[in-house]
């Protein structure tokens, strides 16, 4: 990954590399004190060696396994390739059951890699099973699923570590009904679920020893946030067909980078500390992510939920209040310019924009020229390419930007393939370990998620005693009073 910054440019050049331009986080681009000096960054580097050093230190232990992910043993990877090839074989349909990481990870790799609209492409064209990413339990949702898969041709990878998350095992519980159902009480049924949980502990394992499923397993210090590039990502990335191996060969290229001394030879690194600087002394509490390619749609979702739950902490590692954390904003170039861009370039100095560049797209469409007679304002389209007009639209969105003095960056992808895809991935997992380091807080646990968690399952009567206490605390809560209910 290049750094650019005006005539800095940290010399990496891999044909496919992706690079970051920072020039319009920059006071002398975007004004000052509207954005980061040269000073206060030359100040930050000794306090980014030491996150750095701590995230080296730490690295494949603990909440830290992910940063060894790149390197996996071809062992684990020839068993993802062969059962993704039984599966391309026998089935007609493949459906994640996940929440969280576990299904936004592999949703957004497979929207990257793939045609917008492959499922509803002929088998012939399409090369390989329909893809469903099932993140939800809205009862509408599951429904429609049924409608248009047939479970007895349909593969379901259940996805959950502890195998007590409520919301994928319901799933499990509903397919496991209809499979057995749509094979008439057969026990090839089974060959339809292949799981992905820990080695050795949890609910789902037990399951899956009892019922003879095939399994993955993730690593016990890999974070569901964290587990793309773990079986939870890969099996789904193979069966799609896509060659897992070069996208952990991009991760392992950008871990490479991630690991320079020199902050402005260290893309990572940088991008925290930029941010880090942003939101500590610029009031820049927003972190807007915005591809300009539909194919990194989801990728945005992806990273609002690695930036969000890690860095949202409302205690440092010594128990001092601090309330961290950028909120994490997802838009889509172009059609956020047509949504939210006139809040982004008038409205409060709080946010910081990453902007997503592809410089080559999979296809190209022409624009025809249009009727002799039609107006200019129309007619001057005619013979322009799509991928021209949205890199222009892009060009447009980051002038408005930094003529409104609103602090931007932008990270240059020469072409959305598995490669670049796992740079992507590995330099923001890097970045906001980093981030965390920075804020000196724990990035790898989720507290507030867990709150959350016990008060649904105390809500649902959960019979463990555990439960019982929480049920309490919120049947403490005063009445809603019936007034402020219109």
């Amino acid at each position: 990954m290049d750094v650019i910054a005006n005539d800095l440019r940290a010399c990496v050049e891999p044909t496919e590399s992706i690079r970051f331009d920072f020039n319009n986080m920059l006071d002398k681009r975007v004004g000052y004190g509207r954005g980061v000096s040269a000073e206060v960054l030359e100040a930050l580097r000794g306090k980014a060696a030491e996150a750095l050093s701590a995230v080296q230190a730490a690295r494949g232990t603990g909440w830290l396994e992910w940063t060894e992910l790149p390197y996996q043993d071809e062992s684990i990877l020839s068993d993802i390739k062969d059962a993704a090839r039984d599966i391309r074989e026998r089935c007609d349909a493949f459906v994640l059951l996940g929440i969280g990481g576990s299904a936004l990870g592999p949703a957004c790799v497979h929207e990257a890699l793939h045609p917008p609209r492959a499922n509803e492409l002929p088998a012939e064209k399409r090369g390989g099973p329909r893809m469903y990413f099932e993140d939800n339990i809205d009862p509408e949702r599951m429904a429609s699923l049924l409608e248009i898969i047939d479970p007895a041709k349909t593969c379901f990878n259940i996805i959950t570590k502890s195998g007590a998350t409520a919301e994928t095992m319901s799933q499990y519980l509903i397919i496991r009904d209809a499979l057995q159902r749509a094979f008439d009480g057969s026990p090839d049924w089974r060959r339809n679920i292949v799981v992905t949980t820990s080695a050795n502990r949890g609910l789902l394992v037990e399951i899956a020893r009892l019922e003879g499923f095939r399994s993955f397993v993730v690593p016990e210090g890999v974070g569901g946030r964290f587990s793309e590039l773990s079986p939870v990502g890969l099996l789904a990335a193979a069966v799609g067909g896509v060659d897992i191996c070069q996208l952990l060969k991009g991760a392992a290229v950008m871990d490479e980078l991630c690991k320079q001394t020199d902050i402005m030879k260290n893309p990572a690194l940088l991008e925290a500390a930029l941010q880090f600087i942003a939101s500590r002394d610029l009031g820049r509490n927003i972190n807007v992510m915005m591809p300009y390619a539909d194919g990194l749609r989801l990728f945005a979702d992806w990273f609002c939920q690695l930036w969000a739950e890690s860095l949202g902490k409302s205690v440092t590692r010594s128990g001092a209040e601090i309330y961290a954390g950028q909120t994490p904003v997802k838009a889509l170039g172009v059609t956020d310019q047509h949504s939210q861009l006139q809040l982004y370039t008038e409205g409060p100095f709080d946010k910081v924009i990453t902007i997503i560049k592809v410089e080559s797209f999979r296809n190209e469409t022409i624009i025809p020229h249009a009727p002799e007679g039609y107006p200019a304002d129309i007619a001057f389209l005619g013979g322009i390419t799509h991928n021209k007009l949205i890199e222009a639209e892009r060009q447009g969105t980051e002038y408005a930007l930094l003529k409104a003095g609103r602090m931007n960056k932008t990270i240059i992808v020469p072409s959305v393939c598995a490669y670049t895809v796992g740079q992507l991935l590995f330099f923001f997992e890097m970045a906001t370990a980093f981030m965390g380091e920075l804020l000196n807080i724990d990035a790898f646990n989720q507290p507030g998620v867990e709150e959350s968690k016990l008060a649904t399952f105390a809500t649902l009567n959960h019979p463990a005693a555990k439960y019982e206490a929480k049920r309490r605390e919120m049947a403490a809560l005063p009445e809603r009073d019936q007034a402020y209910i219109l």
